[in-house]
């Protein structure tokens, strides 16, 4: 059955321009970090990628390593891109990455120009299209010279296969390093990806947000909800098909000390009032920083998504919410 996207779906999401190039991208994007893989059925990724696009999210997030296996996300993306999305990839924003393992042997990881002009080539064929919206370095790489990392990200622009670069996970420094070699080589560098939550602060000490907004460059927030910790999910006790049941690689029961739980919970009753759940304060919350054009958020049922994009018809955080937030947070850093 032939796919017709809602013809609301540009009326309500807003879309914020990515620093200070062309380009936008709406308030919430989707990530494939997780549930794209082949454990997963590829009718439940098409009811996914539908519900995403039917709601106004047109920027779909990959990495070369993501699935399991490795590359199986780009693949089944591609097969969505061939079928449901057929006809219309001018209307997506495609972004993959190249930092981590993803092959054996030497050339097969961080930030060499033979890796990451062969990964690119790979995610390409993968995905079934001829360039990709954003193309990332993953990470830092300690060992490679920045300069021969960010020549390799000014050729994947250069032959065609990437429109705009992006870095993820650099710290202020290094990225302020960065833009000055690719402004050098007239690279359309414009966005990092980071972490960043209410739980997760690293980004506001390690001098990477404030960079961004100096330099006029977007910020993709990545697990803004703490792999679904800031949600109302482990409040009442952990279900048997929750992550940290299934996958405990990212979110770990250890994690959900008495003090967290407590700090959730105080959390949860500032969302109540001001008539949100749990995930749309957090969501929120990020948002409100001059420097984020946008959240990626994962999912593994179209409700879930749904909940999330209501964020888009949410007025802003007022400032008695955002006192009041900040005083649970700080609260439990001193406890």
């Amino acid at each position: 059955m032939q796919y017709n996207p809602s013809p609301e779906r540009y009326r309500t999401m807003p879309y914020r321009r990515c620093g200070k190039s062309g380009l936008k991208l709406p308030l919430v994007s989707f990530g494939l970090w997780h549930n794209f893989g082949n454990t997963n059925a590829l009718e439940k990724m098409q009811l996914l990628c539908q519900t995403a696009f039917d709601g106004g999210i047109t920027y779909f997030d990959l990495a070369n390593n993501y699935g399991p296996p490795a590359g199986a996300a780009e693949s089944n993306f591609g097969i969505i891109l061939k079928t449901t999305f057929a006809g219309h990839r001018d209307e997506l924003i495609i972004s993959t990455k190249a930092g981590y393992d993803m092959w054996d042997g030497p050339y097969g990881n961080f930030g060499s120009r033979k890796y990451l002009l062969a990964s690119l080539d790979q995610s390409l064929m993968r995905l079934g299209i001829d360039y990709v919206d954003i193309f990332y370095h993953h990470r830092p790489d300690p060992d490679t010279p920045l300069e021969e990392t960010m020549g390799a990200l000014a050729q994947a622009v250069q032959s065609g296969k990437a429109l705009y670069v992006g870095l993820s996970n650099y710290d202020g420094d290094t990225m302020r390093r960065a833009a000055t070699i690719l402004e050098k080589m007239h690279c359309p560098f414009i966005v990092n990806q980071n972490r960043y939550s209410m739980l997760d602060r690293t980004v506001e000490q390690n001098g990477i947000l404030n960079a961004c907004e100096n330099l006029q460059k977007g910020m993709v927030v990545y697990s803004p909800l703490e792999q679904g910790m800031l949600t109302d999910r482990y409040l009442h006790g952990i279900p048997s098909d929750s992550r940290i049941r299934t996958d405990g690689r990212f979110l770990s029961e250890k994690q959900l000390t008495p003090q967290r739980l407590s700090q959730l919970e105080a959390l949860q009753v500032i969302a109540e009032e001001s008539d949100r759940t749990l995930a749309q304060l957090a969501l929120c919350w990020v948002l409100q920083k001059k420097a984020v054009t946008t959240v990626l958020v994962g999912a593994s049922r179209p409700e879930q998504l749904q909940d999330t994009m209501k964020i888009a018809e949410q007025a802003p955080l007022t400032t008695d919410t955002l006192e009041a937030i900040e005083a649970v947070l700080q609260q439990q850093i001193q406890n």
